[in-house]
């Protein structure tokens, strides 16, 4: 059915197949003692492509240089809403003066958070949200969402910025939701929790999604697919998400890793 790229290849319980994690923070301070010795690991074991993603202004600062130092590496930069006291007019003019760096390729995490009560307000958080979503729109760059408990508020800031399209990362919503946003043009993005016992809403949300519209994250160091559930994520172990995936699906390992591969490149305009 798809034409399968070769080289970068690994052994995943016999089969042979790429890995591009659309999502991680390997700034985060889980890695603070090996992060160059893990993104070694992760090479080794045929992991293509990773797009870190920022979440604070360090976060940021720290993401530009990690693409820097590693060619599989690319930037995201954002202020997640559990730091949007961070944003200011000095953190929008330093996001816009990289626009010409070739390795940034989106804005994000960026979003709303309404799970935890020691989080801005809730209006602080939308007012940072549409800025974002405007910032984005100015530069021509996708968007990596993050939406928790706040289904209705993303939709409706999503859909007052038609231009803008990208990924509501770690999906958690309902198969109608899901639907919603692929209306807007939107990708979705799959963590470790497929693999999890209690996954019946997201799984149920795979069977639905079409297949160009599906994209694998591990948000490593967080939401480590079973086995490792609990322990430290890396981006080899999205292999674990892919062959859930490839079974919900009734594909081939090889068919999803190509197909997500191919996504990822297509959103985030990676050659």
């Amino acid at each position: 059915m798809y034409n399968l790229d070769k080289g970068d290849i690994r052994m995943c319980n016999d089969v042979k197949i790429n890995i591009f994690d659309s999502h991680a923070h390997y700034d985060d301070e889980a890695f603070n003692e090996d992060v160059e010795g893990v993104i070694k690991d992760i090479k080794d074991k045929g992991v293509i492509g990773v797009i870190n993603c920022g979440s604070s202004l360090k976060a940021c600062e720290s993401t530009l240089e990690l693409s820097k130092r590693h060619e599989i590496f690319y930037a995201a930069l954002g202020i997640h809403p559990e730091n949007a006291n961070e944003w200011n007019e000095d953190v929008y003019k330093w996001i816009k003066s990289n626009k010409d760096n070739p390795k940034l390729k989106a804005i994000g995490e960026i979003g709303l958070d309404y799970y935890w009560e020691g989080n801005p307000h809730k209006d602080i958080q939308k007012k940072v949200f549409r800025e974002q979503m405007q910032l984005a729109n100015e530069m021509n760059l996708p968007v990596i969402i993050h939406d928790r408990d706040a289904h209705k508020d993303t939709l409706d800031i999503i859909k007052e910025f038609p231009e803008v399209k990208g990924v509501l990362h770690c999906f958690s919503g309902s198969v109608e939701f899901a639907r919603e946003c692929l209306k807007e043009g939107y990708y979705l993005g799959f963590t470790g929790v497929v693999t999890f016992k209690n996954a019946r809403k997201v799984i149920d949300v795979v069977k639905d999604v079409p297949l160009d519209k599906m994209l694998v994250e591990t948000d490593a160091p967080y939401m480590a697919p079973v086995p490792y559930r609990g322990k430290r994520n890396k981006s080899d172990y999205i292999e674990h998400i892919i062959k859930r995936i490839s079974e919900i699906k009734d594909l081939s390992m090889e068919e999803i890793s190509h197909i997500t591969i191919r996504n990822t490149k297509a959103l985030f305009d990676i050659k």
